[in-house]
């Protein structure tokens, strides 16, 4: 039996850039031998991928530097002689970008299953990148969802990592049947309790006190004036805690004015973030623009106890006042009680570890990258039937 010939775009291919190339990389790292993958990528935006790949032009997103947006427009005619070449039996677009509208309307027109997995919920990132504007949010919003129900409604297989996510793309049109539940999965050699070092957090404290962590990408679209607002809170109150900020990106300077006591680490390997997690107090955590939350599983699988907003994607990934609280998204007050609780009784603290636990021991990588291949597998054979059967 032949090997699988998978066609595979994305703007980016940047190992640990984010949340999102982690999880394509998780699948890279575990690709089958029964599997070729043809690469198509932004030139220069390749990082840690140990084959060749096709590149195509790009230019940085004016509104967020640290991304680039590939242009296969002026490509196009190089981009199909490749792809015709290499005769993919499936296309997997990573995004729904320019590049990603090129390979699905590549493969609508040849016939060629299409499979993409949901990494980025575009539609909850508005109410932040025009709050200067407000009198277009609506519009905006409208736009988005008529272009996302479009885009994922032309792909055969929709994995999503939510239930929430699921509900969220039925509410504008796109097929419940092309979807399927996906979710993500933790490295436990990296991510676990032994990686536990006071030492290290209290040199970068310089105290014993409480630690509250958070570490993402550091931008307003993750909710962070309402960390802002913690933080206000927590000084009002006389609360003395730390805030360790792991992460960088566009926000750093005017959150580090904003916190000013706060201790900003930037990006840190995650043999280090596993460390922090390991040894703060309470993960907090108020964005809802997530699709999935990794952060949330990491800091779980390392013992820290979470608190986070209810709302996106995370919010599935805590049974409430089991295995962490979810509070009101924009109620600093609230986050604020969850986490005094969770520092001071022990005894519940402890049993949140504890369930918070063994709900990510269930999460194995490798079981959901062989699922991933085997329902893409599963897909291009139904496309063939289906082929063989209007021919006969």
């Amino acid at each position: 039996m032949k090997n699988l010939r998978v066609a595979f775009f994305s703007d980016m291919l940047v190992r640990d850039h984010d949340g999102c190339m982690r999880t394509v990389f998780h699948i890279l790292d575990r690709k089958p031998d029964t599997v070729e993958f043809k690469y198509f990528a932004g030139a220069g935006s390749v990082k840690g991928l140990n084959e060749p790949y096709v590149p195509v032009r790009n230019f940085r997103i004016p509104f967020n530097s640290d991304y680039r947006m590939a242009v296969p427009l002026l490509s196009l005619d190089s981009l199909k002689k490749q792809l015709d070449q290499y005769a993919p039996d499936l296309i997997h677009i990573t995004s729904p970008s320019a590049l990603g509208q090129f390979a699905l309307d590549y493969a609508v027109k040849r016939s060629i299953p299409v499979s993409t997995i949901y990494h980025t919920h575009y539609l909850s990132y508005t109410d932040f990148y025009l709050s200067k504007v407000p009198v277009l949010i609506p519009l905006v919003k409208h736009l988005v969802g008529r272009q996302t129900r479009s885009f994922y409604q032309k792909c055969d297989l929709v994995l999503v990592p939510t239930p929430q996510m699921k509900l969220d793309l039925q509410a504008l049109g796109v097929p419940s049947h092309k979807m399927k539940i996906w979710e993500r999965g933790i490295d436990k050699q990296v991510f676990n309790p032994a990686k536990k070092n006071k030492e290290k957090l209290q040199a970068l404290t310089g105290n014993s006190k409480p630690t509250l962590l958070f570490a993402s990408r550091l931008v307003w679209e993750k909710n962070l004036a309402t960390l802002v607002d913690i933080y206000a809170l927590c000084t009002q109150k006389g609360l003395d805690y730390n805030f360790l900020i792991i992460g960088d990106g566009t926000a750093y300077a005017e959150l580090k004015r904003k916190m000013p006591d706060a201790i900003f680490t930037g990006k840190v390997p995650q043999s280090t973030l596993a460390e922090l997690y390991a040894s703060a107090d309470v993960f907090v955590f108020p964005s809802i623009s997530e699709t999935y939350g990794n952060v949330v599983t990491e800091a779980m699988a390392c013992g820290l106890p979470c608190v986070i907003a209810d709302g996106g994607g995370t919010r599935d990934l805590i049974d409430q006042a089991h295995t962490g609280y979810r509070v009101s998204a924009y109620d600093a007050e609230a986050y604020v009680e969850k986490i005094t609780q969770l520092l001071e009784d022990r005894p519940l603290r402890q049993a949140i570890i504890n369930a918070a636990l063994r709900f990510v021991d269930e999460l194995s990588w490798q079981a959901l990258v062989d699922r991933y291949f085997d329902q893409l597998k599963q897909l291009v054979s139904r496309r063939q039937h289906t082929a063989r059967s209007l021919e006969a």
